[in-house]
């Protein structure tokens, strides 16, 4: 298996696990077996809504789904069995800095699912703690060099969260910091793990405001001969409309393939069927909407471009 992943990937990232847990069903660990229960079928209707929606831009090539396996397991399974694209989770949830899951059983774990991707989600800032980032490098650094050993490929959900001093710095807060602050800091952080031998197949990145953010992204993630390394725009569960311009600016970017919008797709229509306001069907149907939609607005956004080129 060639280094990079450079094909479309419009992904439907629902691992979501503290926060889902918590957010939609006020729920706090340990589960009641009813209560894991509740949780797992919430998910199989996210499940439902990746199916229906297959079909013309969401093709079984460019279509995936990420899921993590502590209420996802069966879901993974089947996706692997029907030849879907696949995203494992790997980190802790609900942790501020990046531990894997399952500790040193990381890659039984992996292997058991045999996903298309081993994904990352890692919180860093190059002006954060210094040994927090240390820790987190040398766990990456593992991380990375068992999926280059195995064949593995391996996505990597970078999170550029403000420090105090940022935050203040940007005066007029979170907007400022997202569009004048941190496009930097992610470049800085890109060329920090890179040169510490961190080398994923596609980087997952937060929305950008200018496009020559995005141009300078793809061209750090590509540096040095990681040509084929892909790059897709994450939601933050953002409004609709901050997410489909998102969209449609990354996709005119060369080395942006696709997406990971996740609650933005399906956080209402699953709230609607945990709360008894809607029935499965048509909340798996909203969710089928909502990610065809977005696939669509890629997809013609990156046509365009290759009709320009």
């Amino acid at each position: 298996m060639s280094f990079g992943y450079n094909l479309p990937l419009y992904l439907l990232p629902f691992d979501h696990r503290h926060s889902y847990v918590s957010g939609m069903f006020q729920l706090h660990a340990p589960l009641t077996a009813t209560q894991r229960r509740a949780v797992i079928r919430s998910k199989q209707v996210i499940y439902d809504g990746f199916r229906n929606a297959l079909g013309g831009e969401l093709t079984v090539d460019t279509a995936g789904l990420l899921v993590d396996e502590e209420f996802g397991g069966a879901i993974l399974c089947d996706a692997n069995r029907r030849g879907y694209v696949t995203a494992l989770s790997t980190e802790r949830s609900g942790s501020a800095e990046f531990e894997f899951e399952y500790g040193s059983e990381f890659a039984a774990h992996i292997e058991a699912f045999h996903p298309t991707f081993a994904k990352a989600l890692v919180c860093y800032n190059p002006a954060g703690d210094a040994a927090v980032n240390a820790r987190q490098t040398a766990r990456l650094k593992q991380l990375s060099d068992y999926c280059r050993k195995v064949g593995q490929r391996f996505m990597f959900e970078l999170l550029v969260p403000a420090t105090k001093a940022q935050m203040i710095h940007s005066e007029t807060g979170q907007k400022a910091y997202d569009e004048v602050i941190r496009p930097a800091l992610m470049l800085q952080t890109i060329s920090a793990l890179q040169d510490a031998g961190i080398e994923p197949d596609v980087w997952k990145i937060e929305g950008l405001g200018r496009r020559e953010d995005y141009e300078h992204i793809a061209a750090m993630c590509r540096r040095g001969g990681r040509d084929e390394v892909g790059c897709i725009v994450l939601g933050r569960h953002a409004d609709d409309a901050i997410v489909a311009g998102w969209l449609r600016t990354a996709a005119s970017v060369p080395g942006f393939i696709g997406f990971a919008i996740g609650r933005t797709t399906f956080w209402n229509a699953i709230a609607d069927y945990v709360n008894n306001r809607t029935t499965r069907l048509e909340a798996a149907l909203r969710v089928a909407q909502r990610y065809r939609n977005w696939a669509k607005i890629f997809d013609a956004a990156r046509r365009s471009r290759s009709s320009v080129a």
